[in-house]
């Protein structure tokens, strides 16, 4: 017996790459229904037909709900009965929130508060919600409505008991063959005889699958506390790393064409900065960051003398393990979208 056994969970944003990968996951199994919450009636009817066509006998579970993470009214009107949420909706491209930051606002953040407000209101038993590497230290539009988004998170989970609705955060790094990720472009680029085209060789980025990021929500599903931040222990690689494994697949001596920084990049991501270092708790595979449990009356908690201080610094893209060539394209070749992908290109050639 699951703890999913005969429960309704919800996810937000629930076409996109993340809502897939849970379908794929959860959908034969003893759930009792996965409501998809998104705004886009294209998608939905696609991912209705997709898994007709996949899984014809447990398609029945999906039901599909249109509305606006930033419309309390349609959120609410979606969640009746609903047990557990994943919160996934967000607006995550860099460039197009440096150019929209109001856009990123109103999306990750008051989207975010009425995805919680109304998770409260209808008594829903679990709430995780998807962050972000660039809330950490964040230097773009992206990042820093994300870190706000977490900030609404944890005041949010201060508001209402645990045991009534328990409110996580699961923050990682790049997914790779995600839509928007770089992946599937240099393979497009490649097909099309171009050169592939990356930002700065030297830059790093966390490297983790969609099955690694659906198993870091079910991890804060199953052992976080409410205001957590949870964390996986990812690798990295440099961009030059990363686009020479592809290429390495597909076609070695590809040329490879540096573009330059685009708007609101950095050159390293932070899943856990040095101030949460502090109070980080190590899980194995995972890092726990609780959150701080006073209220504003601070007099009470002062002590006298000095508390240790974790020896944890800051968890970065560049010192964490960096994978090189051959470890990156034994990832990619992990994942089905590239196995799919790599034998159609070897028929065309």
């Amino acid at each position: 017996m699951s703890i999913f056994e005969n429960k309704t969970l919800m996810i937000t944003g629930g076409t996109g790459s993340f809502g897939n990968a849970v379908l794929n996951r959860f959908l034969d199994t003893d759930i009792k229904e996965i409501r998809v919450f998104s705004r886009d009636e294209k998608k939905q009817d696609d991912m209705r037909h997709e898994f007709q066509a996949k899984l014809p006998e447990a398609a029945n579970k999906i039901k599909f709900f249109i509305g606006d993470v930033r419309d309390l009214a349609s959120v609410r009107n979606a969640m009746h009965g609903v047990d557990y949420i994943f919160h996934a909706a967000a607006l995550k491209q860099v460039p197009s929130c440096e150019f929209f930051p109001m856009e990123a606002v109103k999306t990750n953040v008051i989207g975010t508060d009425n995805v919680l407000t109304a998770a409260i209101d209808a008594g829903v038993k679990s709430v995780i919600c998807l962050s972000t590497d660039k809330a950490a230290y964040p230097v773009n539009a992206m990042g820093t409505s994300k870190a706000m988004m977490e900030k609404v998170i944890v005041a949010k989970s201060r508001t209402v008991e645990p045991e009534v609705t328990k409110i996580c955060c699961t923050r990682y790094g790049n997914v790779m063959c995600s839509r928007g990720s770089v992946i599937p472009l240099w393979i497009e680029q490649i097909k099309a005889g171009n050169p592939i085209t990356i930002t700065e060789p030297t830059m790093t980025r966390f490297i983790m699958s969609l099955e690694e990021a659906v198993d870091l929500v079910l991890f804060a599903f199953e052992n976080g506390v409410s205001g957590d931040i949870l964390v996986q222990k990812a690798p990295a690689c440099t961009i030059e790393t990363l686009a020479k494994a592809v290429t390495g697949l597909f076609a070695p001596e590809h040329e490879i064409k540096v573009i330059g920084i685009r708007h609101g990049e950095k050159m390293y991501e932070t899943l856990l900065t040095n101030e949460e270092c502090a109070n980080a708790i190590d899980l194995g595979n995972f890092y726990r960051v609780p959150s701080d449990k006073r209220d504003l009356n601070y007099d009470k908690y002062f002590k006298v003398g000095d508390t240790e201080r974790n020896v944890l610094t800051e968890f970065n893209s560049s010192n964490t393990e960096l994978l090189n060539v051959e470890q990156v394209q034994e990832k990619l070749l992990s994942l089905s979208y590239i196995r799919e992908e790599l034998a159609a290109w070897k028929q065309e050639k």
